[in-house]
């Protein structure tokens, strides 16, 4: 097939890209079943992702590891390597800049590709291109590419889920003439964009099909939208709608990740069940300095605090999620701590605390700030560049509170992780 002045778009996603990373680099386990887990003595005991032989037996990612062994005994495991594979998916990213400049990174595993300005170099037909592109990521990183095409990036990404990830090549082409015969046909639940509660919406508004949403006039889809979930629905409703007829303008983005955050937050699943406040408090300090350790290193000061908690019983959890403005943005530790630990005890009802997080958002360039007359603002913030500086510098764990020394204590834990898995 060929293409002429045509905008083309690539998603290209890596299959199993945990389990693949550590099947490539230890190739004793090429022709077992292999599955990357968390640590099931510290509660993350979750399937991250399983290899295709792994799934034949009918594992599946995010269930449980003792779930996925009695379908599969004969199971690997492997504790995740998150470092490692965000060394893998950047060099992944290098590959893909070899074929155009304007690649963007939708995820650790996907990253969309315009390709329009590279015909004239690599000829115009998008397959075979696309066929060199997975070669040489298997040649260089041992890691299976799935490609799927299309003239933007909403068509690129259903051509990937619902067709490239099934076909023996890994390869489909969604153009603008397929999306009657191909993209209507599909149940709705396979819709970007469409999770099991937007599922159900969709099928109690009898609309069973991507087909079915495409059809529906976009003033009366609105006013299902608006019926259904309240006055503002409608921005919802047009995504929803855009989404089914293939309707994406959006351009391949290289400088995504590189825009200025909206809010910065962390949240953490304890090891077990937190009921003291003394537990509770060193963990939320915990957080809270790593939220602001990073707004500082962005650049930025906030001046909403979010606070959210899940309390067990894990069957019928119950939780919260609330924020407070405070006077002045900050992004100083013990003034965020302050209004944090303030919010948790407002709503906080006894229960026993399993995960429990914090955000920092409404944000400010953090190269002004207000001077007060109780606090030596030039000194505090004197004091938390110099800690910045010792653990970019030494590591994460040269210099903690006190309290994270206790048994309640999360951060020297922490320091060995990313993003909750260890390095």
């Amino acid at each position: 097939m060929t293409i002429h002045n045509t905008r083309t778009i690539f998603l290209a996603d890596c299959q199993s890209f945990y389990a693949s990373v550590e099947k490539a680099d230890y190739p004793q386990y090429k022709d077992r079943p292999l599955a990357v887990a968390g640590d099931p003595s510290r509660r993350s005991g979750i399937i991250l992702a399983a290899c295709p032989l792994a799934k034949v037996h009918g594992v599946t990612t995010a269930e449980t590891l003792g779930e996925a062994l009695k379908k599969c005994p004969d199971l690997v495991i492997m504790r995740p390597r998150m470092q490692h594979y965000i060394d893998v998916s950047l060099q992944i990213t290098q590959i893909y800049k070899q074929y155009t400049d304007l690649v963007e990174i939708f995820s650790i595993d996907e990253q969309f590709l315009d390709m329009t300005g590279s015909f004239g170099i690599f000829g115009n037909d998008p397959y075979r291109i696309a066929q060199d592109i997975q070669q040489k990521v298997l040649r260089e990183t041992g890691v299976r590419v799935r490609v799927g095409m299309g003239p933007n990036k909403i068509l690129a990404k259903a051509a990937t889920d619902i067709w490239a990830k099934k076909n023996a090549d890994g390869l489909f082409m969604l153009s603008e003439d397929k999306i009657k015969t191909h993209l209507w046909q599909e149940p709705i639940h396979k819709m970007f964009g469409v999770g099991s509660r937007m599922n159900r919406h969709f099928l109690q508004l009898g609309m069973v099909t991507i087909g079915d949403v495409a059809n529906t006039p976009l003033p009366r889809l609105k006013e299902k939208f608006r019926a259904r979930f309240g006055k503002q629905s409608d921005i919802h409703a047009e995504v929803m709608w855009r989404t089914a007829n293939g309707v994406d303008s959006s351009p391949v983005t290289p400088e995504t990740f590189q825009t200025a955050p909206k809010s910065v937050g962390h949240m953490m699943t304890l090891p077990k069940d937190y009921i003291h406040e003394d537990e509770i408090n060193t963990v939320l300090l915990e957080i809270t300095e790593e939220v602001c350790r990073d707004c500082r290193r962005k650049g930025y000061m906030g001046q909403v605090v979010s606070v959210s908690c899940m309390c067990s019983p894990y069957d019928a959890p119950t939780r919260f999620s609330r924020q407070m403005k405070i006077a002045d943005p900050t992004n100083d530790t013990n003034t965020v701590f302050k209004a944090a630990k303030e919010l948790f005890y407002r709503h906080w009802e006894q229960m026993p605390v399993r995960q429990i997080g914090v955000m920092l958002s409404s944000f400010a360039e953090d190269e002004q700030y207000q001077l007060t007359l109780f606090e030596d603002q030039v000194r505090i913030r004197a004091l938390n560049e110099v800690t910045d500086i010792i653990k970019d510098r030494f590591g994460s764990a040269a210099i903690v509170r006190a309290s994270s020394l206790t048994g309640s204590g999360q951060a020297m834990e922490r320091t060995q992780k990313i993003g909750g898995h260890y390095k």
